[in-house]
């Protein structure tokens, strides 16, 4: 549902936490915003954070670290033509905010001044897909340091081969207040909380790892004794499967990918490719192909920032609209890009809810929230069945894409070699290798067991950091590359 109601709550927690404290009004902020606008930009927003962070980690059954710290700040911004101006400050008084304006405006290339009627404000309608706690106070610090140790204490209980674990809690509470040029004044409030274990086996002088976690925009009792048990299992089982993991074969072959996390091969190699920046400037592999067939049939890749209480999901982007959910191929054929305000504005579209930034001191961008491909009818026995021989990667480490060619690389962190529809055994080194828009072309066989992956995803894209969600079903795609160790 979207609405103005709940924007006028967060809107009062941001104003309690952002304005009141430093003398600051909303008509402060349309006087710093009519400063700017005086230079006849095209447009222009500032954009108020607050961030409360904390983090604990264990290692070798000892706390390590515990990290506590809070960030404040206002970021202005005015955009001409294609030309940004960006100054920041965590100075949060109403002298600075005017020193900031002033700098930004003279991107303008008008240069003289002219006056300029303000919009009267008005507020943003937004979503409510999560709940605006402070994550941070909802399990005290006795608790998170035993339920770390509890991780810690399963994982050694599971099999005497792990040898070592290490487990991560981190939570945060971030309170945005943005003000734009038009009059429009929205507001979010922002949980996250991320738990990760990662452990170490060892069998006859032999050393694997395996990981596991998730985490979300909810408070800490999400991390019951089922979620921790399940976590540890996942980490376990992956870092015992790989002691037994022989070198993995190379060529050109069928590679299947599981459901879940494996998305994050579409998010690097498709999903960075569908960003409206780098279309307009026509330096992606999709550029000028709206319309077009860029996938095979059944193959529906959405960004959708609307599901509740995901990592990558946002009640308003960080620009001030609201988050949507995009259909970006359809059946295999281009309907969208992924656009900000700058770039919508630039390609004659209308924003899709993508803005995104990583704190006040950073530029807004378009970027993905939980990008995903849509299930279809085969089974994942199924698909793995219809192989002759080939891959079936059901993890992933990391990865790179470069946007203009399509190219990807991908080192799967669990994979098994699969010879007349059998897993025979698991692989290690396994690298695919491949071209984003032409493997989406070689998809021919599609899960019905699409699912998002537990809410550990951070996109990086031009030095900035963002939550973020993906998922997939399980894929059969021929003909790619896996760079092996065989």
């Amino acid at each position: 549902m979207i609405s103005r109601e709940p924007t006028l709550a967060r809107l009062a927690t941001a104003q309690a936490s952002l304005l009141d404290p430093f003398g600051l009004t909303p008509t402060h902020l349309q006087k710093a915003l009519a400063e700017i606008m005086s230079h006849g930009v095209d447009d222009a927003d500032l954009y108020f954070q607050t961030t409360r962070s904390e983090g604990w980690s264990l290692e070798e059954g000892i706390v390590k670290t515990g990290s506590f710290s809070i960030d404040q700040g206002v970021g202005v911004r005015a955009v001409s033509g294609e030309k940004t101006a960006f100054a920041y400050s965590d100075d949060l008084s109403w002298d600075s905010l005017l020193d900031a304006a002033r700098t930004v405006r003279t991107i303008s290339g008008a240069g003289q001044s002219r006056k300029v009627r303000t919009p009267a404000s008005r507020v943003a309608k937004s979503r409510s897909l999560y709940d605006g706690i402070d994550p941070i106070a909802t399990l005290d610090s006795t608790a998170k340091v035993a339920l770390l140790e509890k991780v810690e204490r399963l994982a050694k209980a599971r099999d005497p081969r792990v040898v070592q674990v290490m487990a991560g809690l981190a939570a945060e509470h971030d309170v945005v207040l943005v003000a734009r040029a038009d009059g429009t004044l929205a507001a979010d409030v922002r949980p996250l909380i991320r738990l990760s274990v990662t452990v170490i086996a060892e069998q006859n002088g032999r050393r694997e790892m395996g990981s596991s976690g998730g985490g979300g925009r909810f408070g800490l009792a999400y991390f019951d004794d089922a979620m921790a048990a399940a976590y540890v299992e996942e980490a376990v089982s992956q870092a015992l499967t790989n002691l037994e993991s022989r070198p993995a074969p190379a060529g050109e072959m069928v590679v299947v990918l599981g459901s879940g996390w494996p998305g994050i091969l579409l998010h690097e190699a498709v999903g960075h490719g569908l960003e409206g920046d780098f279309n307009r400037k026509g330096s992606s592999a999709f550029a000028g192909r709206i319309g077009q067939r860029v996938a095979a049939k059944g193959v529906t890749v959405l960004d959708d920032g609307t599901i509740a209480d995901r990592r990558g999901s946002l009640n308003i982007d960080d620009e001030g609209h609201v988050s949507q959910r995009n259909v970006l191929i359809e059946d295999g054929i281009l309907r969208g890009y992924i656009q900000d305000s700058m770039n919508a504005r630039l390609m004659g579209v209308k924003p899709t809810g993508n803005g995104r930034r990583e704190s006040y001191a950073h530029v807004p961008m378009p970027r993905m929230t939980n990008t995903y491909m849509l299930g279809g009818d085969k089974s994942p026995e199924e698909i793995v069945a219809s192989i002759k021989k080939g891959l079936y990667a059901t993890n992933f480490g990391g990865g790179q894409v470069d946007i203009t060619s399509g190219k990807y690389v991908f080192s799967a962190s669990q994979a098994y070699w699969v010879e007349n529809g059998r897993i025979q055994y698991p692989v290690k080194g396994a690298t695919l290798v491949g071209n984003g828009p032409e493997s989406l072309t070689r998809v021919t066989m599609i899960g019905n067991d699409m699912k998002l992956d537990s809410g550990v995803g951070t996109c990086g894209k031009e030095g900035q950091s963002v939550p973020v969600g993906v998922g997939q079903p399980t894929l059969r795609i021929d003909g790619l590359t896996v760079g092996g160790t065989a």
